[in-house]
């Protein structure tokens, strides 16, 4: 394989307190670009995705949280789902009906692995009323990010 790139994948494993003994379970994939056998030309860093699922009303306080903590991108959706609340009966000109599928919002945004534990936090305490069907938040591994633009990739294209 002289002369051409190809690109291999490399398992991320989580640092620090809190391993279990035994086999280490990556938790994320980095890509690197290799020519020929040497491994040291481009790595990109771990990015995660977070999905958070919350009530219309709580959008506002959501929007202030993360952008005290310097969030500037988001992607904001209506969607319609249930959890464990299950829906709810609702009476309209003295019919009743049966709402199993309540409106929400889902939040979606990519970000730098070391801004994840920020957001969750302040994604939780903002969104959070205490009452069912607050929502959920989801985190996913990306293995790349590109700007269409200028064709910049990783965490400098976000």
């Amino acid at each position: 394989m002289n002369g051409t790139l190809r690109l291999i994948r490399i398992p991320l494993y989580r640092e620090g307190a809190g391993q279990r003994s035994g086999p280490k379970r990556p938790i994320g994939f980095s890509r690197r670009r290799v020519p020929g056998e040497a491994r040291n030309v481009v790595v990109f860093a771990a990015m995660k995705k977070i999905e958070a699922i919350i009530q219309p009303s709580r959008l506002d306080e959501v929007k202030d949280a993360l952008k005290e903590i310097g969030i500037e991108g988001m992607t904001v959706l209506e969607v319609r789902g249930h959890g464990r609340q299950k829906g709810h009966t609702e009476v309209y000109r003295g019919r009743e009906y049966s709402v199993d599928l309540l409106p929400k919002l889902k939040i979606e945004m990519v970000l730098p692995d070391e801004l994840v534990e920020q957001v969750i936090e302040a994604l939780l305490k903002s969104a959070r009323t205490g009452k069912i069907g607050d929502g959920k938040v989801f985190v996913l591994p990306v293995e790349d990010a590109i700007r269409i633009r200028n064709g910049q990739r990783g965490p400098s294209a976000l």
